[in-house]
């Protein structure tokens, strides 16, 4: 049985762009494995009438990506660099970053 890796990310057109490279990366490296988008909004998606430096900054793009790995609904996730914070949370790590 193949194994199905569920990657997390936005639903906006640069986070899906980002998201189907990887996923087109992954499929092309690892012949038989299976990728499947898990499409979600974040809170930073909904916030539209704030400026996000008042609100949260980076975290309004992530956290909900976070909690879907945590759930188990997602194994891993794609963000922008600029919306991954400093300190990376317990529990994550920074697996990879592509070229420009």
């Amino acid at each position: 049985m193949n194994k199905t890796l569920k990657i997390a990310t936005r639903k906006s057109p640069l986070a899906l762009w980002q998201a189907e490279h990887v996923k087109a990366r992954l499929e092309h490296h690892h012949p038989g494995l299976n990728v499947e988008l898990v499409k979600m909004t974040t809170k930073g998606d909904q916030i539209l009438n704030s400026p996000l430096s008042k609100i949260g900054g980076k975290g309004l793009f992530i956290k909900e990506l976070e909690v879907g790995m945590m759930e188990g609904v997602a194994d891993i996730a794609v963000h922008s660099m600029k919306d991954v914070p400093y300190e990376i949370p317990p529990g994550f790590e920074l697996g990879a970053i592509l070229k420009r």
